[in-house]
């Protein structure tokens, strides 16, 4: 039994990306080195068992949307890709990733879309000030729900 999601995140950025967030967005979708100084998400804790036996907590900085190749449970191909937009009406960045995560892992990866709703060209806002960002769907579901950030908050579809 999996409790395994496809997330999909299309979303176009607006042209106010400096070159620390473009470099540290690369690095989460996987395709470009980790930089020194992480700003989007900034924390990474994860418990381990100590030499004594006792679980502490430690910090493993990792890419949160760098999955590429088959997918292991919702069918087709992991992949994220950045593109600059050139057009006049939509300078900035074209963002689409699919990747499979775990509800673990909605935690950092809300973080994650956070910021990029944030950043988010207007096109993607509803009506009542939400932002589409993507979608999510369990892997044995037919139909995606919407993925929406509001108020600062992802809306996780159930």
């Amino acid at each position: 039994m999996s409790d395994l999601h496809e997330l999909t995140v299309a979303v176009d950025l607006r042209d106010e990306l400096c070159a620390a967030e473009l470099a540290e967005l690369r690095w989460h979708l996987g395709t470009g080195p980790r930089p020194e100084r992480l700003s989007i998400v900034t924390e990474f804790p994860v418990v381990v068992v100590d030499d004594a036996g006792l679980p502490v907590v430690e910090d493993d900085p990792h890419p949160l949307l760098a999955g590429h190749g088959a997918a292991a449970r919702v069918g087709g191909a992991l992949c994220s890709a950045l593109a600059a937009r050139t057009d006049p009406a939509g300078r900035g960045w074209s963002l689409t990733c699919r990747q499979e995560i775990h509800p673990d892992e909605f935690g950092q990866v809300g973080e994650l879309l956070r910021w990029l709703a944030a950043r988010a060209h207007r096109t993607h806002a509803f009506a009542d000030g939400a932002v589409g960002i993507g979608f999510l769907r369990f892997h044995e579901d037919e139909v995606p729900g919407v993925l929406r950030v509001e108020n600062g908050q992802v809306g996780w579809p159930a």
